[in-house]
């Protein structure tokens, strides 16, 4: 009989006894890691010598604290009454340990189980790195491998608690017998159940789960699942292709029947412009067919039917767009919305809408990109430049909340009086950023016969007082926005608020009908963008990043005092 035999037959024998006092929550939390749905660990990070590097330690700070002290305190008593009748000589190829005095940094909120092994690991090197191994081994033993085994249980809690807890039992006893052969290391039970939650940690991560799990885990879906449901990622796309579906797709697609989207078994795989890279996925789940087809904001809208197997269809590489459609077979229709696909400055956005419904053939909602033309072989429409593309850089070289204002007819110190600031009183544009507060300012820079206000997170400049004061010898014209999507555009001359609206809704738009040529103001896409264009066309005057950043450079804002 080899060593191992000899260490499987004995681990084999205590096993059951250390089982019977493993919890189940702890246990079932330890069960899933091989589950494709198992959290993401976050190690802590340490400092210290490359021992802080051990896969074991790893493996076990992954964990989370909690479920170390939980363990800890469940096992201490039984580890310490654990008689292992190994084959000793377990650690006979182990480095001399380190001999003198010992210290080492430690979190001191950290687990006692992971400061205990950590410790244990610099005291003897290679012992945690032995115990992993012999858990590999013998979990492929014949002794051991029967008792790996889970039988069909009731809920997945029940195959993911049984699943951990028979690999930790192995673990457990495993590090009890080499522990038991290093000095002053026998008796250290949070060295032992540390180093065991490790290593069976990482034996876990790359098993498979039970037979049942599957079935188990979908029943636990199906019990928690309702409607409707909503979620949004930034996704990143492989190969040109976007995909829904139960299991991974290969099979080569040419989407010339719609431009858009094609079925596959268990889903669909819509078409991107870009190989790579990340577009941006909203899914919306129903009960019934939505009321409308929404066609605004969308450059094509396209819809097909698809039969689900098992259900829970996926968009790989997105954690929050999973477990959102039903988790049942059926039929299904999905809905895609796509925008951005014929346009390098914009991040292409889409749309999934998904509710059961009879097999039923494709319906083209929309189809107005060149991408789609060229996908269905048709000859593609001609090359349209949007006036709005040139305001493109607003939102990165600005940000998500603030005012531009146009003012002509005025000098600076006119516009900063209209504003109610003082131009005798200056302060630090960006120390005045950094403040973040809600208090009002505003930054000026001359024009050739104009003034730029910009206002970052402000709103003055939207004010009708503001305008009619600003306007008095000219024109003004202002854009605001903020992070709710609120926006409103104003146009003043002569002392006169001649409109303020918000943009994208036509009722109230005012002016003349040049001032909008070529701009859709009923399409939300874009209407920061498209109010610039109206606010360079009312006044003469562009508003250009180079000018944002001549108003950084010179670092002078205006605090409003008059509101």
């Amino acid at each position: 009989m080899t060593h191992l035999d000899h260490l499987a037959v004995a681990v084999a024998e205590v096993m059951p006894a250390v089982i019977a006092r493993i919890p189940a929550d702890p246990a079932a939390q330890l069960g899933r890691l091989g589950a494709r749905e198992a959290p993401a660990s976050r190690p802590r990070m340490r400092v210290g010598s490359s021992h802080d590097n051990s896969p074991v330690l790893g493996a076990l700070r992954s964990l989370g604290d909690l479920v170390a002290e939980r363990l800890l305190g469940a096992l201490e008593l039984a580890v310490g009454e654990l008689t292992i009748n190994g084959p000793g000589g377990l650690t006979a190829e182990l480095p001399p340990g380190v001999t003198g005095r010992l210290a080492f940094a430690a979190a001191g909120d950290e687990s006692e189980a992971a400061r205990a092994t950590t410790l244990f690991d610099r005291s003897r090197p290679g012992a945690i790195e032995l115990v992993s191994s012999l858990v590999t081994a013998l979990a492929e033993h014949d002794a051991v491998a029967p008792l790996l085994v889970v039988e069909d249980s009731a809920t997945e809690a029940d195959i993911a608690a049984r699943h951990g807890a028979v690999h930790l039992a192995l673990a457990v006893a495993a590090a009890t017998a080499v522990s038991r052969e290093i000095p002053g290391w026998s008796a250290n039970t949070a060295a032992i159940v540390g180093t065991a939650l490790g290593s069976a940690a990482l034996l876990l991560k790359t098993k498979p789960m039970p037979d049942a799990y599957a079935e188990a885990l979908q029943e636990k879906r199906r019990a928690k699942y309702f409607l409707p449901r909503h979620a949004s990622d930034r996704v990143m796309i492989t190969d040109h292709r976007l995909v829904l579906a139960e299991a991974p797709v290969s099979q080569a697609l040419t989407f010339a029947s719609n431009g858009l989207v094609e079925q596959v078994p268990g889903g669909a795989v819509i078409r991107t412009a870009g190989e790579t890279g990340p577009v941006q996925v909203s899914l919306r789940v129903f009960a019934e067919p939505p009321a409308d087809v929404e066609l605004v904001g969308w450059d094509e809208v396209a819809e097909v039917s698809w039969t689900a197997s098992t259900g829970s269809a996926a968009v790989p590489g997105s954690e929050r767009l999973r477990d959102q459609t039903p988790p049942w077979p059926g039929e299904y229709r999905l809905r895609v919305h796509a925008t951005g696909r014929d346009e390098d400055d914009v991040t292409e956005s889409y749309l999934l809408v998904v509710w059961a419904a009879p097999a039923a053939p494709e319906i083209v909602h929309k189809r107005t990109d060149r991408l789609g033309y060229r996908l269905r072989g048709e000859p593609e429409p001609p090359l349209v430049a949007k006036p709005e593309a040139g305001y493109r850089w607003v939102r990165q070289g600005i940000g998500d909340a603030a005012t531009i204002t146009i003012v002509t007819g005025a000098m600076p110190e006119e516009v900063l009086r209209g504003f109610g600031a003082d131009p005798a009183k200056s302060a630090s544009l960006i120390a005045l950023l950094e403040r973040f507060g809600i208090d009002p300012w505003v930054a000026v820079l001359p024009l050739d016969d104009a003034v730029l206000a910009v206002e970052y997170n402000g709103w003055q400049g939207s004010d009708a007082r503001v305008l009619r004061a600003i306007s008095r010898r000219g024109r003004a014209a202002s854009i605001f926005w903020n992070v709710n999507g609120v926006t409103r555009l104003s146009l003043a001359e002569q002392g006169e608020v001649l409109a303020s609206f918000e943009p994208g809704l036509a009722e109230d738009m005012a002016g003349p009908a040049w001032l909008y040529e070529g701009l859709d103001m009923a399409d939300y896409r874009d209407l920061v963008e498209k109010s610039l264009v109206v606010v360079e066309r009312f006044t003469g005057h562009a508003v250009r990043l180079q000018q944002i950043e001549q108003l950084w450079g010179q670092d002078v804002a205006y605090p409003i005092v008059e509101s």
